[in-house]
């Protein structure tokens, strides 16, 4: 395998912050009833924000690898777990943008494959690109390599 044939995807820096946002807010809304009320709510408030620390940290630990061959998806902070999909085994792409991901220029990619441990593979948050022509290209070529034949 060649560098020049890898593509190195990772789900973006305001992806993963919009996802922690929530437990964010409400972290801050206890520590603002902590300073106005009662120091008690001072621990859910630390508790969620740690919280909302380590959602954003695991959700930047996603690492997307596609070869020629293979898709690896890599995820965990203190475990890591690996995944790989045999690209000749993907079906069908669907890039998912909703208003918010439209206007920060990410997306969404699910691919369908025939892997039974791995039907669905998610990439969440990764920057607008041509990735999934790249995807079909390296689909074909390894359907190519393999003499696989397609049949519905």
């Amino acid at each position: 395998m060649t560098p020049h044939n890898e593509i190195s995807l990772r789900p973006a820096a305001i992806y993963a912050f919009a996802r922690s946002l929530p437990l964010i807010l409400v972290g801050l809304a206890f520590l603002a009833l902590a300073w106005w009320l009662a120091p008690l709510f001072l621990l859910p408030a630390i508790v969620l924000i740690a919280v909302a620390w380590y959602r954003f940290l695991r959700i930047r630990s996603f690492r997307y690898l596609l070869t020629s061959e293979i898709l690896r998806v890599s995820k965990g902070l203190f475990f890591r777990r690996t995944d790989q999909v045999e690209l000749f085994r993907m079906k069908d792409f669907i890039i998912t943008q909703p208003l918010f991901m439209r206007l920060f220029r990410i997306m969404n990619l699910t691919l369908k494959s025939t892997d039974p441990e791995l039907p669905v593979v998610t990439l969440q948050g990764i920057p607008e690109s041509d990735i999934v022509d790249a995807i079909r290209e390296y689909v074909l070529e390894a359907r190519k390599h393999n003499q696989l034949i397609e049949l519905n």
